[in-house]
């Protein structure tokens, strides 16, 4: 099955976010899918990134992370997730943020690209270590609908949805068929 990194992939508003959301429906067992998984989709995610994601000025152009570090990523992806998460219901979890600044020095400890290219992993451990940094922890916020992890940017921080054209647009259908039947049983 062949997969395309569309721009709602990056909806996250920085590339760590985007990285801990390439696992769809995370706490749906039976439906959970690992798009990371796949060593094809990991090495496009880096070409989409260039594209799509929110923070491709800040890094000039990725390059996918190198074969023998891909492990480093998924741990970077899975401590963003669980950190963020947390931060996100107003949790304190010191031992989150310390696994986080492992994985984060883990890969920055790493040989760099050599060339004017920053690898995938390398990028997303800059994004993370800035996010941990941010003094405006509110704006982390997590979708309703899919539970994305997203930074909320608008002026008022009255953002909902990771994307509205996607999951904005899905919960007002399901708000509506379910008005709709209820109007039809009375």
């Amino acid at each position: 099955m062949s997969f395309t990194w569309t721009a709602h992939r990056f909806s996250g508003g920085a590339l760590a976010l985007d990285v801990a959301n390439s696992v769809v429906l995370r706490f749906d067992p039976e439906r959970r899918i690992d798009r990371f998984a796949d060593a094809v989709a990991m090495v496009s995610f880096a070409e989409a990134a260039n594209r799509h994601g929110a923070e491709r000025q800040r890094f000039g152009m990725l390059v996918p992370a190198r074969p023998e570090n891909r492990g480093l990523l998924i741990g970077l992806r899975e401590a963003t997730d669980q950190y963020f998460r947390a931060r996100g219901r107003a949790e304190n979890r010191p031992d989150l943020l310390a696994d986080l600044l492992e994985a984060i020095a883990t890969i920055l400890r790493q040989p760099p690209y050599k060339g004017e290219y920053i690898t995938l992993d390398a990028a997303a451990a800059h994004s993370a270590l800035s996010l941990a940094a941010d003094p405006e922890p509110d704006r982390l916020k997590i979708c309703p609908n899919c539970e994305w992890l997203f930074l909320d940017r608008s002026r008022n921080r009255s953002r909902t949805w990771c994307d509205m054209a996607v999951c904005g647009n899905r919960t007002k259908a399901r708000r509506h068929y379910r008005r709709n039947k209820e109007e039809m049983r009375a």
